[in-house]
This record gives structure tokens, C-alpha cells and sequence, in this order.
């Protein structure tokens, strides 16, 4: 079996990945899924930390763990079920490019202002 995939499908599952995993591991919406699977540590007096309870909860905290069963998921999807599948990760990949870009603008209009600040307390 010879797998034939374009660039472009290439990068819209990379992309689709990307947004995925980040959709599991760090967003609020899904917490409810990574909820059961931690417990909350002590570290400090007054600080606590969500820590994963077993296996389960270290796969969905580690975002390189997450990464992997993303790109299988979306994977084998796309090479199984392609009509379904190319919705999900045509979306999936305009937000995760999307998420992208606004990592970069956003760091550069927060850096921006840091030193709009800083020029201001040296007058």
C-alpha cells in the first residue's frame, strides 16, 4: 500500500494536530475530561498545582503524549474516512494556524507595550 497525501492535506493534519492536542491538554472548554484524572498538590503555603493521579491524567496534562494520539487520531481518520474526516481537520487547522498567528501577534503587542512602559519610566 502506497500512501499518497499533498503537501497541503499534510499541513492542514499538522495544523489540525496542533489544534487538537491543544484543545485536550490546556483548554478550559475540555477540563471537564482531564478533571477525574488529577488531584491537586500542595507545593507552596499558598499555592497548589493540578497533578495527574495515573497514567490517563499524565496523557492528557503532557502535550507531547497528546500529540501523538492526536496525529493517530486524525490520522488514521483521514486515510479511513476521508469525506468525514477532512471537515474536522479543515476547522481543526484554520484555528490551530489561527492560534499560531495569535501566539506571535500576541507576545509582539505584549512585548510592544513592555517597552512602551519602560520608555516612559526612563523620561
Amino acid at each position: 500500500m502506497e500512501l499518497e497525501i499533498t503537501w497541503m492535506a499534510f499541513i492542514m493534519l499538522i495544523l489540525a494536530s496542533y489544534r487538537l492536542t491543544h484543545l485536550i491538554v490546556f483548554d478550559k472548554i475540555t477540563e471537564f475530561i482531564r478533571k477525574p484524572f488529577l488531584t491537586t498538590k500542595k507545593i507552596s503555603p499558598t499555592e497548589t498545582k493540578a497533578v495527574p493521579k495515573s497514567k490517563v491524567g499524565y496523557l492528557l496534562t503532557c502535550y507531547w503524549c497528546t500529540g501523538i494520539w492526536s496525529a493517530i487520531l486524525l490520522g488514521l481518520t483521514y486515510l479511513w474516512i476521508p469525506d468525514i474526516a477532512k471537515y474536522l481537520i479543515f476547522i481543526l487547522a484554520i484555528a490551530g494556524g489561527q492560534a499560531i498567528l495569535e501566539s506571535f501577534v500576541g507576545v509582539n503587542i505584549k512585548r510592544t507595550a513592555l517597552y512602551a512602559e519602560e520608555t516612559e519610566e526612563l523620561k
